[in-house]
């Protein structure tokens, strides 16, 4: 068992193999980007739905196009994703000795660049709109939209009814292959890197001198005779390489913000959330120096406070639950907005008259 776990933290020095805490980690940094850039949009479409509302219909779309920019950019530069990278990762080619000696600068091979490409970007873009799809049809079936005797609507059950043993075989497949790759049995933690012919690797010194280097060469590299095709595509590969190197240098913050609001907008955290939010409880008011015994109050309850006569149009002040004759406490209220037992400031409209049978 000792080595089992030293193999869960540690890798040694002949073996470049990231532990599982370092591709777990990677697997989980673009999985909590996209919810995070979701609420962004969802807040700009709400508060101004003329403008922002365009991003949040198509916004499977624009972040797969985005994704796809951002990843294809990585993996051709570096031999790796986005969050692969940041995490000092690159991805070889299974297989291959010559690749072990291929710098990561030099991009992944075109085949496998392009596999790799689709299993980050389309597949989880499928997998998303399979997830909406799913839902929107339990709510069809839940309303009876269709016919009980239509085509549609038994296609339609039957999706339902067999779509989560699929998904929990997805979910189990992957489950499987972490815990081979934890105990050491393969060297692929997903078995979508297998299926794209790759694996995963650190990062060596040299590679991050070549990326360095290749990175100076591109921004210093100026070519004053350009076609305006080739001027355009260098101007979309700097706006690409700009977006995804202010992502890689910003993301150590950010990371520990999308993982705060993943935890601010998650169900589980709603009471304390209102339990910081909310506003402190008042202090109660500062009652006066009076009691029952004061001689501003009568000795028997029927008797009216200011007048010292038996009331008439019992009325009760709201602000201070005493009792008057309605034309006192009227005059009284108004001439000194204040209550005449408690000094408590108030008005006409705090009022009440109170009707029973002898009035």
């Amino acid at each position: 068992m000792a080595e089992h776990g030293a193999h869960i933290t540690t890798a040694s020095v002949a073996d470049d193999q990231p532990s599982i805490f370092e591709v777990v980690a990677q697997d989980s940094l673009m999985t909590a980007v996209r919810p995070a850039l979701q609420h962004v949009v969802k807040v700009l479409a709400e508060s101004n739905p003329a403008h922002y509302g365009f991003f949040w219909r198509w916004f499977d779309e624009i972040f797969t196009l985005l994704d796809l920019l951002l990843q294809h950019h990585y993996l051709s530069r570096t031999s790796a994703s986005f969050s692969e990278h940041f995490y000092g990762l690159k991805r070889i080619v299974a297989g291959s000795s010559e690749q072990l000696q291929r710098p990561a600068s030099a991009g992944l091979p075109k085949e496998h660049l392009w596999k790799s490409t689709v299993f980050l970007v389309l597949l989880p873009y499928l997998k998303v709109k399979l997830e909406k799809l799913a839902s929107s049809l339990r709510e069809e079936d839940e309303y009876s939209i269709h016919p009980p005797s239509s085509h549609w609507k038994r296609f339609y059950r039957a999706f339902l009814a067999a779509y989560p043993f699929v998904n929990m075989a997805w979910e189990g497949w992957f489950l499987t292959q972490q815990l081979r790759y934890i105990l050491g049995k393969a060297e692929h933690h997903s078995p979508l890197l297998k299926l794209a012919g790759v694996r995963l690797g650190r990062l060596t010194a040299q590679d991050m001198q070549a990326i360095a280097h290749r990175l100076s060469e591109a921004t210093a590299m100026q070519d004053p005779v350009r076609s305006v095709g080739e001027r355009i595509k260098s101007a979309l590969k700097k706006a690409v390489g700009g977006v995804a190197l202010s992502l890689s240098t910003g993301l150590s913050v950010g990371v520990f913000f999308l993982q705060f609001l993943d935890w601010w907008y998650s169900s589980e955290n709603q009471e304390t959330i209102k339990s910081l939010t909310a506003l402190p409880t008042p202090p109660p008011p500062v009652h006066l120096d009076y009691n029952s015994d004061s001689p501003l109050l009568p000795k028997v309850k029927t008797v009216c406070p200011l007048c010292r006569k038996t009331r008439v149009n019992d009325t009760v002040l709201a602000t201070s639950g005493y009792v008057f004759c309605y034309r006192c406490v009227f005059n009284y209220v108004r001439s000194h907005q204040a209550c005449p037992i408690t000094g408590y400031p108030t008005e006409v409209q705090h009022l009440i008259k109170l009707y029973s049978p002898e009035n």
